[in-house]
């Protein structure tokens, strides 16, 4: 009986200490998006996000273009480097961010698209290889404020020297359980690669991500 209450403790004890770890991850998440790290560096990415049916760029994708082609008027870098969607693909999220881009006087030439990826960790991979192919190594990275920490790990990963800035969105304006689900779907989204590590069926994994990832 001893044995078996030590170990109910232990566990309950493990399980705390992993909600506090999760909680302060969270916080940072929450605490990285609001600081702007720009400097200048080799290039600006604009992280993809969500286009229209009609093809028009969502809000989310329209703010980080804007912000982005901001920071290149300003002279932090001289191109801009657009992600995500089918490659090729005039609807993609990089093909509608550069058409923006260029509709707020950005030069074609200063335009360069890494598409042919679905999410965070793919983009990753897209840029660096089109930076790589030009020998450039750092990079501006614009996106929604709770998206940057995990954006971050991501393109350091692939070797390149990361600097963040966020959008303009303010966070505390978003309602507080969106904004807890946001904060947590990035954790997850953190976490993730050690949960698929850990040997869980794909299925089980699979469902789970669609699930987390479905959006509120």
């Amino acid at each position: 009986m001893r044995v078996l209450k030590c170990a109910l403790l232990l566990l309950i004890s493990v399980a705390l200490a992993c909600l506090l770890g999760f909680g302060v991850l969270c916080f940072q998440i929450d605490c990285y998006g609001r600081r702007d790290l720009a400097q200048p560096a080799d290039a600006i990415v604009v992280l993809g996000a969500k286009v229209l049916p009609d093809g028009q760029p969502g809000p989310d994708l329209r703010a980080r273009t804007q912000h982005a082609v901001d920071l290149y008027q300003a002279g932090l870098a001289p191109r801009l480097i657009c992600t995500g969607g089918v490659q090729d693909d005039p609807a993609s999220a990089a093909a509608v961010c550069r058409s923006l881009a260029l509709s707020l006087d950005t030069p074609q030439q200063a335009i360069f698209l890494a598409d042919g990826s679905a999410n965070t960790e793919e983009d990753a991979r897209r840029v660096a290889l089109v930076m790589n192919q030009h020998g450039w190594q750092s990079a501006i990275l614009v996106s929604h404020p709770l998206h940057l920490y995990r954006a971050k790990l991501f393109f350091e990963k692939e070797g390149l020297t990361v600097y963040t800035s966020p959008t303009t969105t303010d966070l505390d304006r978003i309602d507080l359980p969106l904004r807890g689900y946001y904060t947590i779907r990035e954790a997850v989204g953190i976490l993730w690669p050690y949960v698929e590590d850990a040997g869980l069926p794909k299925e089980w994994t699979d469902a789970l991500q669609e699930y987390v990832y479905a959006g509120p």
